[in-house]
């Protein structure tokens, strides 16, 4: 079990997203607590360390510390905007 942590600008980010579309990002989100990283992708060049899982045409980008068992979601935004 992992604990994870969305800041308030994500949260943010969220809130303009239609509520069909948070709901799937919200079941993301609940598979990263529970430690589902299946199809997650590392990142590279200036994010790299960084992961991202899909949520639909959404990207959830994440920093996963392995040793303490936390997640910090960076930010939530379409695939167009999230690079």
């Amino acid at each position: 079990m992992y604990r994870v942590i969305v800041p308030k600008y994500a949260l943010k980010e969220l809130s303009r997203i239609d509520k069909e579309n948070q709901q799937l990002i919200f079941n993301k989100i609940k598979d990263l607590e529970k430690g589902i990283f299946a199809n997650d992708k590392p990142l590279k060049g200036k994010h790299k360390g960084k992961f991202r899982k899909r949520a639909g045409n959404y990207r959830i980008v994440y920093l996963r510390e392995n040793d303490i068992l936390l997640i910090t979601v960076i930010c939530i935004a379409h695939r167009k905007e999230v690079y």
